[in-house]
């Protein structure tokens, strides 16, 4: 597959269902031909996302906003500009107590991305 250039307007979002408030926007995956997938999220004010685990790593950055993430038993404040590490299989999770959107971009290996909800 040769290169390609994908403008922001041609970016779906969709909900991400056990989460509330996060939508999700795929950048750039295996359907493109990338051995990484590239996601864009969204997390409304007040959003949060439940605890849980992926069969991945996530590496992510923040792109706007304030938010908390919950690594094993540690949160942490990040705001734009921060970079967050999730070993595969780690227990996180996420809360927006801002009165603002957050957006962060989200890349991992392609493939296989199981979640498991924990609670």
């Amino acid at each position: 597959m040769s290169g390609f250039v994908r403008q922001q307007q041609d970016i779906e979002y969709s909900p991400v269902g056990a989460a509330d408030g996060l939508e999700k926007g795929v950048l750039v995956d295996a359907d493109s031909g990338a051995d990484v997938a590239l996601r864009r999220f969204t997390l409304v004010a007040g959003g949060s996302v439940p605890e849980h685990t992926n069969a991945v790593e996530h590496e992510q950055y923040v792109l706007d906003g304030e938010y908390v993430v919950g690594i094993d038993d540690t949160e942490h404040s990040v705001a734009p500009g921060d970079t967050v590490h999730i070993p595969a299989g780690t227990v996180h999770w996420y809360r927006n107590e801002g009165d603002r959107e957050a957006a962060f971009l989200c890349a991992v290996p392609a493939g296989d991305d199981t979640i498991r909800l924990l609670g």
